[in-house]
């Protein structure tokens, strides 16, 4: 297996990516492959730096460096050396069998969509988080920020999807699904709630155990919870703050620690037809890890092949 990283992409790029390479190297099996991609000399030189031998690695040129500040669509076609560029067209060609990045998110998701391209089927692939839950499982939280405003058939899908994410890379046999909404009735919420309430007690597709309120969100009441992604972003956002508040007033907590990007470093874009993994922009080399350790964990379940098949 080869594992593609970006090692432009990144607040802290190329040293945080480099330093991350190399310990994920650590705790991977010699038959996986990581394969740096970004400009060569800034790779050796940092491999250099840290003691690291460069034949541990398989280095791809890419001089260019799309940025946060560079548009999404344009940057793609403008800098077709960049290192987000190149890694997409390594793993369109199947030279490596997953891309991550913790570059410009917005070109992520359009190298997705254009390049690897949707799963015939979905009307819009998304991205998810985790959520830790008090009693030590995982909660899957989809869209998280790609579709803002959704419709019910939208966030149908996003329950099939993050079921299939669950149940094949969390080894969740039927993953409880439920739905984010102002309350557990079923006739709370807004119009688009309330219909896609509907959709999922109907389904047959996804095991779903009704509504959860923001409260619920950390008690482990349900596997994959659902949600638009301006929503989801929000609630995102509000567990960093709340992680970053008790940091800086030097409050350490076993379950709170949980909350902190670091341990979890990437997600997947659920719905594209090839792995493709981002993570934090501001993410340090432990991060880094972590998103490469996930990204064989996705590669390995052969989840975008299996999403594949369960929507065609």
């Amino acid at each position: 297996m080869k594992i593609g990283i970006d090692v432009s992409g990144g607040d802290f790029a190329p040293k945080a990516n480099i330093a991350g390479a190399i310990l994920a190297r650590k705790e991977l099996s010699t038959d996986i492959h990581i394969v740096l991609i970004g400009d060569q000399d800034q790779i050796l030189g940092g491999l250099s730096s840290l003691n690291e031998d460069a034949n541990n690695f398989e280095i791809i040129h890419a001089p260019d460096v799309i940025t946060m500040h560079d548009h999404p669509a344009r940057a793609l076609s403008q800098k077709p050396n960049s290192s987000i560029a190149v890694g997409f067209d390594l793993l369109a060609k199947g030279e490596i069998n997953v891309f991550a990045s913790t570059g410009n998110t917005g070109a992520m998701l359009v190298g997705a969509m254009f390049k690897i391209t949707t799963v015939p089927g979905v009307i819009r692939p998304c991205i998810t988080s985790t959520l830790p839950a008090i009693n030590g499982a995982k909660s899957i939280l989809l869209d998280v920020g790609s579709n803002a405003d959704c419709k019910p058939d939208v966030l149908y899908q996003f329950a099939v999807l993050g079921s299939l994410y669950s149940k094949n890379v969390y080894q969740i046999e039927k993953p409880r699904v439920a739905l984010l909404n102002i309350g557990e009735e079923a006739s709370k919420g807004n119009i688009l709630t309330q219909a896609t309430h509907k959709l999922l007690a109907d389904s047959t597709e996804v095991n779903f155990v009704g509504n959860i309120e923001g409260r619920d969100l950390f008690d482990g009441k349900a596997d994959v919870v659902v949600c638009d992604g301006f929503t989801g972003n929000i609630v995102l956002k509000e567990a960093e703050g709340i992680y970053t508040l008790m940091r800086k007033r030097g409050i350490r907590d076993e379950f709170f620690d949980r909350f902190n990007y670091e341990n979890y470093g990437g997600t997947p874009i659920l719905g594209v037809k090839g792995n493709v993994i981002i993570g934090h922009g501001i993410s340090n080399d432990i991060a880094v890890k972590n998103m490469i350790i996930h990204s064989y964990e996705v590669a390995k379940s052969g989840l975008a092949t299996k999403i594949g098949e369960a929507f065609n």
